[in-house]
């Protein structure tokens, strides 16, 4: 019998968004923000802290993992039988911020959750970007 624990998929996004890392880690951390990108949320940034987002479809249960203020962000990802990590990760660069999101933890027997998650990051990633020009 093989250990199919060990076999998982990352959906990985990444890019470079003229604005600083503060300015972003507002954004991924505001509740009112994330509600502009994500979805409804009762998140704080405190790791341990239990929160939900929800949508139309349903929700996601979470939990902060780590917290490193406009460096690292990470938490679990648990709806419809995915359990998973996602991890946004912060790096200044010349042109502003690298912003880099990985959700971690898909099974080889996920592919629709991993196809999804691949389709509603690249979204979710471009409404971020939008939401980041618009703060204060």
């Amino acid at each position: 019998m093989t250990d199919t624990a060990t076999e998982t998929l990352s959906v990985v996004v990444e890019r470079d968004i003229p604005f600083a890392p503060e300015k972003i880690w507002r954004a991924l951390t505001q509740p009112h923000l994330i509600q502009e990108w994500l979805m409804k949320n009762d998140f704080q940034p405190v790791v341990e802290h239990e929160f939900k987002l929800t949508a139309d479809w349903g929700s996601v249960d979470c939990k902060v993992l780590e917290v490193e203020p406009n460096r690292v962000l990470s938490y679990t990802w648990g709806a419809m039988g995915l359990a998973s990590v996602v991890t946004w990760t912060l790096t200044p660069s010349g042109k502003g911020t690298h912003l880099r999101m990985e959700q971690a933890g898909f099974r080889p027997d996920q592919q629709q959750a991993y196809q999804g998650a691949k389709f509603g990051w690249r979204k979710f990633f471009a409404n971020l970007e939008q939401v980041v020009a618009r703060a204060d």
